[in-house]
């Protein structure tokens, strides 16, 4: 089970990558989340709804309310444009990030740190 921190950290790039493949309800980013990160990063309703609030309050991600064919409703979300400029904007960082710990924890005797 992955820190706290590090859920909160990956929960923006996360949902706007998401995001990206399509339209998605709550639950079902809950349940992506989980199956791509092989049950590491577990999400609860309580602490992905603010998230996608704030989101939405930033602009990046806009929602509407669908009817079900058995009449429920249910509130699908889509990345904005402003959205897709931020998820290069934060993909980048994350990918410098990472190749940062792959040189830190890969097999490099040469590195030297000053």
């Amino acid at each position: 089970m992955a820190y706290k921190t590090l859920v909160a950290a990956s929960s923006k790039p996360l949902i706007l990558s998401l995001l990206s493949h399509g339209k998605s309800y709550g639950y079902q980013i809950i349940k992506n989340v989980e199956s791509l990160s092989q049950g590491e990063l577990t999400w609860t309703d309580a602490m992905l709804y603010p998230v996608l609030h704030r989101m939405e309050s930033d602009g990046l991600i806009q929602s509407e309310w669908v009817i079900l064919d058995n009449g429920r409703k249910r509130k699908y979300y889509t990345i904005t444009a402003k959205g897709k400029e931020e998820r290069e904007v934060v993909r980048a960082q994350w990918q410098n990030v990472n190749s940062a710990l792959n040189v830190l924890w890969g097999n490099n005797p040469t590195l030297e740190l000053g």
